[in-house]
């Protein structure tokens, strides 16, 4: 992670995000008036964290949010688990200062590459008239530490971790009465399949498929909510489960 204050052997215009981009712009002008679906996955940011010029050097440090720790997540009282993933060697890595102050500064210009890029698609959806008939949703599959509470990586159930983006564009006139709007009900990111089968008329499926549609709520009605969310977490593949001597069987966590 030393590398990570150093641009990208690869061009901007030839790296993941970008090349990724392409596929997705040039895939939406092909499909034309095509009823279509676009699962576009972006892999950064994520390590190597690697960003080519000039996002490499877009910011420092001191662009940065202070990370969020604190002494007595370090003390003898704290749970086994958390303590052993503290011993995990990217945890190490983010206990140093110097890592930290490399890598965030790296993280953020692949944040701003991926919304520069975004941008580029919806231009792109703007000129073909996609904006009209399109829904749109915007989320990840998890946070990042990046030596917040004295871990990297990605797991146990920080807000950090858990608490991903979520945005959702309904082109129904239904939901103009929403739009812009911010809502603070639990959603899951299980709620993104039903949303969309929804939204493109299909069976439902509830007896394979969790979670529940969003549309309801981005069209401003009042569904009877839930009112606590699940995450799960297998680290059977961990050094922490070694360490703690823990069998089969025994590598599992759940937050709600």
């Amino acid at each position: 992670m030393r590398n990570a204050r150093l641009p990208a052997r690869v061009k901007e215009e030839h790296s993941e995000t970008a090349y990724t981009t392409d596929q997705a712009i040039d895939f939406m002008a092909r499909k034309g008036e095509e009823p279509w679906v676009l699962h576009l996955s972006y892999v950064k940011p994520h390590w190597p964290y690697i960003a080519p010029a000039p996002y490499h050097a877009m910011y420092g440090p001191e662009h940065c949010l202070p990370v969020s720790r604190h002494a007595a997540e370090r003390g003898p009282d704290i749970h086994p688990l958390f303590r052993e993933f503290q011993n995990e060697e990217v945890a190490r890595n983010f206990q140093n200062d110097e890592c930290i102050a490399t890598v965030r500064p790296a993280y953020q210009g692949l944040i701003t590459q991926v919304d520069d890029h975004l941008g580029r698609v919806w231009a792109a959806m703007e000129a073909m008239g996609r904006w009209r008939d399109t829904l749109v949703i915007f989320t990840s599959d998890h946070g990042d530490y990046l030596g917040d509470h004295w871990l990297g990586e990605k797991e146990l159930f920080h807000d950090v971790i858990q608490r991903v983006p979520f945005l959702l564009y309904d082109p129904s006139p239904e939901a103009d009465a929403t739009r812009g709007t911010v809502d603070g009900r639990f959603v899951e990111l299980v709620d993104i399949v039903p949303t969309i089968l929804e939204a493109t008329g299909c069976d439902p499926a509830r007896h394979v498929v969790e979670g529940r549609s969003l549309l309801p709520l981005a069209r401003g009605q009042a569904p009877q909510w839930r009112e606590f969310v699940v995450s799960e977490l297998d680290f059977s593949y961990r050094g922490a489960r070694r360490r703690l001597g823990l069998g089969a069987g025994h590598h599992h966590a759940w937050m709600v």
